[in-house]
């Protein structure tokens, strides 16, 4: 073969490769996705390979930020924030301004004062030191309760199986549904753990309190959650999500969390939440009269109840009333 045709064939396959390049770029223009197909993409692949099956994700929303799309989506009505790069190949759950600095607030000895104080107490019902913390609050609802607005909550996750599940369910719709037999129950389950007994001995009817716990395990998937690993976080611990908007809210990290007109409120610096507001106050017993003083700290004028004293001891972690004379900052988490 002479020059000049090897030259022909080699300007033919030139042209060739040229014209299926610009095809190639010419296409891959045309199908670059839409915002809204970036977004909606990144919604079904959560619904296909990171959600369990029953629960959905719902596209809300989604905006072009310089790089990537930022979306909303819904779940069980809770909106989230994540991230999807504009190709539409890599999808952030979460995202970090680094432009913005994050600063702990931490306050010594200060509590928010309002006329009538939002008290919070988070726990796991089978955390040692979840227990030890509902007893020491018992006897302060039985004496502020009318005067302030004093609530159970449940840590978002779990550490001691499924029998946690189980009475954190219990207590969580005794409290929404038959909030006046709350404590009765709550002051027997604390001393050996029977619940079976004490829903009779505190009179509460099990008809609707098994219905509320079948209304909520279906609201928030408790039950397929904890059956599906895969959802558990750090592939150890299974989600309890009945109040995961609080946790996140207030940053709760542990059994127990006491938060006192939305902020913790803890005598251990290193119990504080990262990023988020904190009370530090270092005499802070973890007694009944402990958390009386605290409490009543946080009203705009105390009620003539915070002048009685209650009990400067403790009891002992986990199940049992034995008083100890030694406070605790110990938790699960």
């Amino acid at each position: 073969m002479n020059k000049k045709n090897i030259t022909i064939l080699l300007s033919v396959f030139l042209g060739l490769f040229l014209l299926s390049g610009f095809w190639y770029f010419n296409f891959r223009a045309q199908a670059k996705l839409s915002t809204q197909e970036v977004a909606q993409k990144a919604v079904d692949y959560l619904n296909d390979n990171l959600l369990p099956d029953g629960m959905l994700a719902l596209l809300v929303s989604a905006v072009e930020k310089e790089d990537i799309v930022e979306i909303s989506f819904s779940i069980s009505d809770r909106e989230y924030n994540s991230y999807v790069t504009k190709s539409g190949n890599l999808f952030f759950i979460e995202g970090i301004d680094l432009n913005e600095k994050i600063v702990q607030e931490e306050v010594q000895g200060e509590i928010v004062k309002t006329e009538k104080p939002n008290v919070e107490l988070f726990i796991m019902s089978y955390c040692p030191y979840g227990l030890q913390a509902q007893k020491v609050f018992s006897p302060v609802y039985e004496l502020l309760s009318s005067k302030a607005n004093m609530d159970i909550r449940f840590v978002s996750y779990i550490m001691h199986g499924e029998k946690e599940i189980d009475e954190n369910l219990r207590q969580y719709c005794i409290q929404k549904e038959q909030k006046e037999k709350y404590n009765d129950y709550v002051s027997c389950f604390v001393g050996e753990g029977d619940f079976d007994g004490c829903l009779v001995d505190s009179g509460i009817n099990q008809d609707e309190m098994n219905a509320c716990i079948t209304e909520v395990d279906q609201d928030y998937y408790v039950y397929s959650q904890y059956e599906d690993k895969d959802t558990w976080l750090g592939g150890t611990y299974p989600k309890f999500d009945v109040e995961l908007g609080l946790n996140e809210q207030y940053g709760v990290a542990g059994s127990p969390t006491l938060v006192i007109n939305g902020v913790v409120v803890t005598s251990a610096q290193q119990n504080c939440p990262d990023g988020k507001g904190c009370v530090v106050i270092p005499s802070m017993e973890r007694s009944p009269e402990g958390y009386k003083e605290i409490i009543c700290q946080a009203f705009i004028n105390e009620p003539e109840e915070c002048s009685q004293t209650l009990s400067s001891d403790s009891f002992v972690a986990g199940f049992g009333l034995t008083e100890t004379d030694g406070s605790s900052d110990a938790s699960c988490q």
